[in-house]
């Protein structure tokens, strides 16, 4: 018996990246489930390769009517017991250099969405008898850095939204909690399809030193969708490899050349983190490892190898 049997879920942006890796992870659990996404091609041969556990339903999450259809669609599956809120899109950019309509457009995907995504599976859930809502935020709605003005806005939305929703719907049994992944391995968080080993290189100043899959955020949003988290609702869950943590540096030294031993001292705390990995894995203080594949995942063998069989593409972009 999977840990999601008998549950219907609806995931957004879910044709690739974090949303398909949680379509798949959830229907290998038991779950029935909506793909909900805009890209129609890569979410209705998702659904066509799951078989009858899994349905495409064209959603664009920043469009008050199509919510109606979307969940009409999911109950027809059966009560709704899940939403994820995951489809979300990404403008770098200086602040100024972000018109009011680059702006507008991160927000009405990352938050809006959200927003009428929680509105719209209310109803649901109560005839369901409760359910559980978990809304992908991000490391920048914990934190965030230069040139996401508008991405960062978003996400810290979302985890505000998240708690407010988590206190008005709990007495319905409706738990809402937010996941906050760090650097995943998709198009919006590896956009020139990078090896695993070369995008991992930006990830070596992290508690672990590489990039994360989206397999990891899906197990999150698994657990939070499963009765396992039956008391848990109005948190944030980060799945970031140790980002907010903070930077390593211990036992780090300063590069032999004066030019980058400047640059070290005098730079940005961003530059001098990224000089600090690179002298620090030159000397061997850090040692990137491969995470475990899915099925090393389920292992019960405590030698199992881990290794990275293959890069995963896909993105949790999936508007615009």
């Amino acid at each position: 018996m999977g840990r999601l049997t008998g549950k219907v879920a609806l995931i957004t942006g879910g044709a690739r990246g974090m949303g398909a890796a949680a379509v798949r992870i959830f229907v290998r659990e038991g779950a029935r489930v909506l793909i909900a996404d805009v890209l129609e091609e890569p979410g209705r041969a998702l659904a066509a390769q799951l078989g009858e556990a899994a349905r495409f339903q064209r959603l664009d999450v920043s469009q008050e009517g199509e919510w109606e259809a979307a969940m009409a669609a999911a109950e027809a599956m059966g009560p709704l017991n899940v939403l994820v809120n995951n489809a979300a899109i990404l403008h770098a950019a200086a602040i100024t250099q972000t018109s009011l309509a680059d702006y507008q457009r991160v927000i009405n995907v990352n938050q809006v969405g959200t927003f009428l995504g929680i509105r719209a599976a209310i109803e649901p859930m109560k005839r369901a008898g409760g359910g559980s809502i978990v809304n992908i935020s991000s490391i920048d709605g914990l934190q965030s850095k230069n040139g996401l003005i508008a991405y960062s806005a978003s996400k810290w939305a979302v985890r505000g939204m998240t708690k407010c929703a988590a206190i008005e719907l709990g007495r319905y049994g409706i738990r809402v909690n937010s996941v906050h992944p760090g650097g995943i391995d998709t198009v919006m968080g590896n956009p020139g399809a990078m090896s695993f080993e070369k995008v991992s290189e930006f990830y070596e100043h992290h508690a672990l030193p590489r990039v994360g899959l989206p397999e990891e955020i899906a197990n999150m949003a698994l657990f939070l969708a499963s009765d396992e988290a039956s008391y848990c609702t109005g948190s944030e869950y980060p799945v970031d490899g140790g980002w907010n943590a903070g930077c390593a540096t211990s036992g780090c030294r300063a590069p032999e050349q004066p030019q980058a031993r400047a640059a070290l001292y005098a730079g940005s705390a961003w530059r001098r983190a990224l000089l600090c990995a690179r002298s620090s894995r030159q000397a061997g203080w850090f040692r990137r490892t491969r995470p475990p594949t899915p099925s090393q995942m389920n292992s019960t063998s405590a030698s199992a190898p881990v290794s990275r069989a293959h890069r995963l593409g896909g993105s949790a972009r999936c508007q615009g």
